[in-house]
């Protein structure tokens, strides 16, 4: 079974791209050379309410999506909200996020509404049950976000925190139930990789300052062979050695390991730039691109299930880059250069990046 997707799912990630560029700049921002600590939660929890909304909306049109004008109306409301939320939200430790608040917890209660059309109107059983527990994880952060923007700041972040906390992880214990009524593993999987091309173009965008008449150099095409070597790296994986044939998959996992993936390309697009900047805490920098990479790794060996027969890695493969890595890390770490943790960061991601590809034409030979 297949679903396109279709170009009103296209032209609703375009509010994403966006939001992502907003969310994107509140880790560029250094203070004393490093992102703050509140900075990188308030980045976390700003991505999370993002994300997560958008794959429960993704699943769903999966799920019971019909491309009808109910549907469509839903998705143009939520990309109005989205743009008033993209711009809606501060890295400041007293700034006033109730207005942030309010939109997350109006997007939610859209969401709630889509889930609750499907119920009026179906009688199978599965489809209510599972309609119903999400219409619970839904009311349940609707009203926690919400009322998080009538309490006092400190104690309104504590409840926004919770309610998507526990929101963003209820998910991952309906499988049981999910799998009765399977996602259509091709169309979510296009869907989520279509969000990560997304990152990686807001990537381009953070390197594209090393393309310019006075900056252009030998770093600049080291740092973009960086970049397109993690980007190949996640197609090869996502577009050549998972089977997007699978059935009877209830999408969780699928989801969940692009959450490293989408944390990872992010702290890579800042470090990227902050590795040349002054301002930045060397070992800080150094520090943040390497947790970005093996965040995006992480989330490809998660990924190792989904792969056809012929293409299976193991784990012997990721042994071998959860070995080069850090040995990486520490060398940059010894140079402690920007050059020298350019030089040290293409070599690894392209010895990466070749342990992956060469599955395929091992396979294929």
């Amino acid at each position: 079974m297949s679903k396109p997707v279709s170009m009103i799912e296209l032209f609703y990630d375009l509010v994403f791209v966006y939001m992502i560029a907003k969310a994107t700049e509140l880790i560029h921002v250094l203070h004393h050379g490093v992102v703050a600590p509140f900075t990188l939660l308030t980045f976390a929890f700003v991505v999370i309410v993002f994300i997560n909304s958008w794959m429960v909306q993704s699943v769903f049109v999966n799920r019971y999506g019909r491309s009808s004008w109910t549907d469509i109306g839903f998705m143009f409301a939520d990309m109005m909200i989205v743009l008033y939320m993209s711009n809606s939200f501060s890295p400041e430790l007293n700034a006033d996020l109730r207005p942030f608040y309010l939109a997350a917890g109006l997007l939610s209660f859209t969401l709630f509404l889509q889930y609750l059309l499907v119920l009026v109107r179906t009688d199978d059983p599965v489809d209510q049950a599972i309609v119903k527990r999400f219409m619970v994880i839904l009311a349940l952060r609707t009203v926690g976000v919400g009322a998080a923007s009538l309490l006092p700041n400190q104690l309104g972040l504590v409840v926004a925190f919770l309610s998507v906390a526990i929101s963003w992880i209820a998910p991952a214990f309906t499988g049981k139930l999910t799998r009765q009524h399977p996602i259509i593993f091709s169309h979510l999987l296009e869907r989520l990789t279509e969000l990560s091309i997304v990152m990686f173009g807001e990537t381009i965008v953070g390197i594209a300052g090393y393309f310019t008449k006075t900056t252009f150099s030998l770093v600049s095409v080291m740092i973009f062979a960086i970049v397109a070597s993690l980007f190949f790296t996640y197609i090869t994986v996502f577009d050549h050695l998972v089977n997007e044939n699978r059935e009877g998959e209830s999408g969780n996992l699928l989801i969940y390991l692009h959450y490293p993936i989408i944390f990872g390309i992010s702290m890579i697009t800042v470090s990227l730039r902050f590795i040349t900047e002054r301002a930045a805490n060397g070992v800080f920098a150094i520090s943040f691109l390497y947790g970005g990479i093996a965040l995006l790794y992480l989330g490809l060996w998660l990924a190792r299930g989904y792969q056809h027969d012929q293409y299976q890695l193991g784990n012997t493969r990721y042994w071998v880059i959860a070995g080069i890595l850090p040995v990486a890390y520490v060398a940059a770490l010894v140079l402690s250069s920007a050059l020298g943790t350019i030089v040290v960061t293409l070599v690894a991601t392209l010895c990466c990046c070749a342990l992956l590809v060469g599955k395929i034409y091992q396979a294929r030979a």
